[in-house]
């Protein structure tokens, strides 16, 4: 049997799969009906009229009316950041590349002590709906507009793959046409968020998670179970070098080394969560700090739990074809198609259970661009919207203004899932391109909530310098991946176990060191770009903290008697607040300048 014949074969995908895909649809788009209906009953009993009726639609739409419980608020932070990108990507990059990516699950725990103690504090006694109207309160209005800019962009560059995701899944399963597929599942997606708000948000997620789980459990357990066992997909790993000890190496160049993961990965996962509106808009739904702490740890505990998952799925697809690769023989025509490939292999036959697999990688993509889609709503009606519009806005106008920006941007991410499917594997892809607008905004946070130093002249001059070199970098970095500039050198891989046959001859190739990473026609000179993609975020935030506390000391221009002490982070607050009952640097009878309140801040 050719290849071909056999990829064909495996494309199984028959009505009962179709009615479980379909059915997962409908319930999504039932619960957006629900809450749409839900809104509507609330809207008619407002006693209250003109602008403040405007603004509790917007807060129910946007932050579920500040009412939300820790349960579905835990499992869509869960749903949100488990993305397609997740699901397939990390079984990916453990299968090419062993299990080294996988230390990067101790930084995710130092993420949550950075959240509970320094940023969440903040945000949440804020009370905000907008996370970018901290930096108008903390700088200008100038820097909230950078700020809400810089997560468009972002956006505009993750959400894309994040459709990309499950369309690679449906054609390895159907071989439908990823460009037919992907907008008639998005028209869904846009349904319910549209008319749905965040609460329909957010119960989507909670289906959505729990078809995650249940999807890629039952392809632990039979793919186990058929491949003879923990034990067997434990010895090819060991036997093929993917269990490997974390990399104490200092070469910046090295893709993967603990610093890397720990230092690079802290940052990666802040800028997930610390600053993404994505994530504070939902813990700013919770009603107490206490509730957004305890969600937060949930959520940490089951991203954890989804991480060890999808590893241990990458060690399984390689101790099922271990003795045939699917990528060299182009069973998998894309390196992002293994896990579907697994799936249709072990379940093919099982009428029904492709389509759980199928529309759980599509509830992680339809999650995290549900997500996307509500939180660039809060983003366009409080940064520019009511920024810009002097009177206050009818319900109605709230209503259509959030309503066009879910529906604009879902076409624009349809429409730009052309580009990016020629940009290579996405774990690496979405990091890269990610930073370009994450690392200036965790930066700028960053430097918000603990320099008090840092004004808003230092704080842009740090932002736009971060964001010009980040473009370079990233940009520089993918182009060289995309054209085989870098090349990262992938753990060892046989055919000669096939019992198919393929263009191509049969071999088995020999160990090399993990990522070497880097080719010798890159070998020459240093160049920036090259050292690790997950210091990419981590670099960005420190260029522009150091641009801006030595830009806004050179300026001389701060004061800090003049900061809301709520704006900062609760230890630097009670030292500046020691400095201010102890009236330091002040001249001898001169009494401390009282400084802004929130109400005058605000305002």
């Amino acid at each position: 049997m050719h290849v071909n014949e056999l990829r064909a074969n495996l494309q199984s995908f028959g009505w009962p799969d179709y009615l479980v895909f379909s059915l997962m649809l409908a319930i999504c788009a039932f619960i957006g009906i629900y809450f749409c209906l839900q809104m509507r009953r609330e809207s008619r009993q407002l006693k209250a009229s003109g602008s403040e009726e405007a603004a509790k639609s917007a807060a129910s739409y946007l932050v579920g009316g500040r009412k939300m419980k820790i349960f579905p608020i835990s499992m869509s932070l869960i749903a949100s950041f488990i993305s397609g990108i997740t699901l397939l990507g990390t079984p990916t990059e453990v299968y090419l590349y062993g299990c080294q990516y996988m230390y990067i699950m101790g930084s995710l725990v130092l993420m949550g002590f950075c959240m509970y103690y320094i940023f969440l504090p903040v945000f949440h006694e804020l009370n905000l709906i907008s996370t970018y109207k901290y930096l108008e309160q903390r700088y200008n209005r100038s820097m909230r507009l950078f700020g809400s800019v810089m997560f468009i962009i972002a956006s505009v560059l993750w959400l894309p793959i994040v459709i990309y995701m499950p369309a690679i899944a449906f054609n390895q399963a159907t071989g439908a046409n990823i460009h037919i597929v992907t907008p008639c599942v998005c028209v869904v997606c846009i349904f319910y968020t549209c008319i749905g708000g965040l609460k329909a948000v957010v119960w989507t997620d909670v289906i959505q998670t729990l078809i995650m789980f249940g999807a890629m459990a039952l392809v632990l357990i039979k793919g186990t179970i058929d491949i003879g066992g923990p034990s067997v997909v434990w010895q090819r790993a060991q036997q093929t070098a993917r269990i490997e000890s974390p990399n104490f190496d200092l070469d910046l160049k090295e893709r993967y080394t603990f610093y890397s993961l720990v230092l690079g990965g802290v940052a990666h996962w802040l800028k997930s969560n610390a600053i993404s509106q994505n994530m504070i808009q939902r813990y700013l739904s919770l009603p107490t700090l206490k509730h957004a702490r305890i969600a937060l740890w949930s959520f940490i505990a089951g991203v954890l739990a989804f991480l060890a998952i999808c590893g241990y799925t990458g060690l399984l697809i390689y101790a099922t074809y271990a003795d045939c690769d699917p990528l060299e023989t182009k069973l998998a025509q894309r390196n992002d198609q293994l896990l579907p490939l697994l799936v249709m292999d072990t379940f093919g036959s099982f009428p029904g259970m492709p389509g759980i697999f199928v529309a759980g990688v599509f509830s992680a993509a339809l999650s995290s661009l549900s997500t996307g889609l509500n939180s660039l709503s809060a983003v366009v009606l409080e940064d520019f919207v009511k920024t810009f519009h002097h009177e206050p806005l009818t319900e109605t106008q709230t209503a259509f203004v959030m309503r066009s920006v879910v529906l604009i941007f879902g076409i624009i991410f349809v429409a730009l899932v052309f580009i990016v499917e020629k940009l290579g594997a996405v774990l690496q892809l979405t990091i890269t391109l990610t930073s370009v607008a994450n690392g200036p905004l965790l930066g700028i946070f960053t430097a918000g909530v603990m320099l008090p130093w840092v004004n808003s002249n230092g704080a842009l001059l740090g932002g736009v310098t971060s964001l010009i070199v980040m473009v370079w970098m990233c940009f520089s970095a993918q182009h060289d991946l995309v054209t085989g500039d870098i090349v990262y050198q992938r753990k060892p891989y046989s055919t000669l176990g096939c019992n198919y046959t393929f263009d191509g001859e049969r071999r088995a190739f020999s160990s090399l060191p993990l990522d070497d990473a880097i080719s010798p026609a890159s070998e020459a000179p240093f160049q920036l770009y090259r050292i690790s993609y997950l210091y990419f975020t981590l670099f960005g935030a420190l260029l522009a903290i150091v641009v801006g506390l030595v830009t806004s000391l050179l300026l001389r221009e701060s004061d800090l008697d003049a900061i809301d002490s709520r704006l900062l982070t609760p230890f630097v607050r009670r030292w500046l607040e020691r400095r201010r009952s102890r009236g330091t640097r002040l001249p001898a009878g001169k009494q401390p300048e009282k400084h802004k309140t929130m109400q005058e801040t605000t305002t």
